[in-house]
């Protein structure tokens, strides 16, 4: 006997109504994409969970691919048998001796076939006495046993686990419609994109580079932080933006005060214009309310002001650590922190202007026409396709 099958539980799906179905299809398909380096592996459908069928595969590596899938609330190893009593006790028996030096038990029986013979207390009973009999050193705990024993009794079969592991929550990516990511290199930016993600958001990036003040290390820098972002969702498209030209013309033409305003004004209107080309609904950004001075309640107010474009902001509450807690959880922070620096970094005026004016800064903008400049940066934007790499390779593998 051995573990043949993972049980997938979610979490937020189940209260989607007429849309479940929507919302498991897609779950079901970021799955099998994960997967897809698996060849024998199958992924369907039961009522209130979803089943990978392992076909003989070892389950850690799946395991550990499947729980970065948004959407799973938690994920078990599961052994399938037939819906019959001794069967189900040995099964049963073999999950509790499998876990890791238990000294407490529970056994929880979940009946979904109502037609099976014994109910869900008899059948506590009947298992946890069988449980006790041929184990030693090993009690019941029915508050906070170290092992839970799960037997849910289906209609087709029953399914037996031992220990859970915690999922990432959230909706599966693809079902929250599409963003375009300002991705800057820092450290916050990617954390935005991945919160995003876990809302079920598709995102693109869009990334302003000024060589020769910015390296082709940090534009790699950028490429790599996509590339940890697709661990958690597939392809991320990035629009590489040469900005060279248009810094050095607003910190010529602008106040010192109001360059990074202005800086910001513009990233925004070709951002806006990647979206209406690329059918994108929303932008998305690592801003943290009051951290710095373009994340001001005024400066946000004033950057708005030139799109009708929804912008997400992830992190609006978050203080600086929470933010670099969840960038070490997702193994993001070491590729941010790399000593490469970005064009918001490079051309950093003295002393920003934290409270700027809509007025003014119209006023500013009122006397240099940035149009040409705008559509040389749009029409010189190169696009970088980054890919989840083993999904890649197993693609790969199969046209050989």
């Amino acid at each position: 006997m051995q573990y043949d099958h993972i049980l997938i539980r979610y979490g937020e799906i189940g209260l989607k109504g007429n849309n479940i179905k929507f919302f498991l299809r897609r779950l079901q398909k970021n799955i099998q994409h994960k997967l897809v380096e698996f060849p024998n592996i199958h992924v369907k459908q039961t009522r209130g969970r979803l089943l990978i069928l392992l076909n003989g595969h070892d389950p850690q590596p799946i395991l550990e691919k499947t729980r970065k899938v948004f959407g799973i609330y938690s994920l078990s190893l599961a052994i399938k048998v037939d819906n019959e009593l001794e069967k189900i006790k040995e099964a049963a028996l073999y999950a509790l001796k499998e876990s890791k030096d238990p000294e407490t038990f529970k056994v929880t029986v979940k009946r979904v076939d109502k037609s099976f013979p014994t109910g869900s207390q008899e059948m506590n009973q009947i298992l946890g006495g069988h449980l006790l009999k041929h184990t030693e050193g090993i009690t019941v705990d029915v508050h906070e046993p170290d092992v839970e024993v799960r037997v849910e009794i289906r209609n087709k079969a029953t399914f037996i686990t031992a220990g859970s592991i915690k999922g990432l929550g959230g909706f599966p990516v693809g079902t929250g419609g599409r963003s375009l990511l300002m991705l800057s290199g820092g450290i916050d930016s990617p954390v935005a994109g991945y919160l995003a993600m876990k809302r079920g958001v598709e995102i693109d990036a869009i990334h302003f580079h000024s060589p020769p003040y910015t390296s082709e290390r940090a534009k790699q820098k950028v490429i790599d932080l996509a590339q940890k972002l697709t661990d958690y969702g597939q392809k991320i498209n990035i629009h590489m933006v040469p900005f060279s030209k248009l810094q050095q013309e607003i910190f010529k033409q602008i106040p010192d005060s109001y360059t990074m305003t202005v800086m910001r004004r513009i990233m925004v209107r070709i951002s806006e214009h990647v979206c209406k080309d690329q059918s994108i609904l929303s932008m998305t950004n690592g801003e943290s309310l009051g951290q710095v001075a373009s994340q001001t309640m005024e400066s946000m107010n004033t950057i708005n002001e030139v799109t009708n474009y929804p912008i997400l902001r992830p992190l609006i509450t978050m203080d600086k650590e929470e933010i670099i807690k969840l960038a070490h959880d997702i193994d993001t922070y070491e590729i941010s922190i790399r000593p490469y620096e970005d064009c918001c970094t490079v051309f950093m005026p003295k002393a920003p202007k934290t409270r700027p004016r809509r007025d003014k800064v119209n006023q500013f903008e009122e006397k240099f026409d940035f149009t040409d400049l705008i559509n040389e940066a749009i029409n010189g934007i190169e696009v970088v396709q980054v890919s989840d790499r083993q999904a890649l390779e197993a693609s790969f593998e199969d046209l050989l």
